[in-house]
């Protein structure tokens, strides 16, 4: 069974920093471009950052000089390291990859199930 799975999240002070983890599982033979979102309660997700097979990278304003997403291709995983959190950047945090399959089927925009942010003020 192919599962994206997020971890890394937690409560965190303002300020701190947390680094989130998004690994594929299964039969997967490659990762794609990948993309992290965020969804506050109440609001629409957002997109965070992206980063494609080339490792070419993408922020959103708001986070930009405080978040860094990159990859390890060996393990399947990308990570989106966050520093000098803010309470604004408190919200679910997903992932979204493409990814190949052993059998060379590709599988678009493959969701996690998400992990909770929650920075304290």
């Amino acid at each position: 069974q192919v599962q994206l799975v997020e971890s890394g999240g937690g409560l965190v002070q303002a300020g701190g920093s947390l680094r989130l983890s998004c690994a594929a599982s299964g039969s997967i033979s490659s990762i794609g471009p990948v993309t992290w979102h965020r969804q506050a309660p109440g609001k629409q997700r957002e997109l965070v950052a992206a980063i494609s097979s080339g490792d070419y990278t993408n922020y959103a304003d708001s986070v930009k000089g405080r978040f860094t997403i990159s990859r390890d291709n060996a393990k399947n995983t990308v990570y989106l390291q966050m520093n000098s959190l803010k309470p604004e950047d408190t919200a679910v945090y997903y992932c979204n990859a493409d990814l190949t399959t052993l059998w060379g089927i590709r599988l678009l925009n493959f969701w996690g199930q998400g992990t909770q942010v929650t920075v304290s003020s």
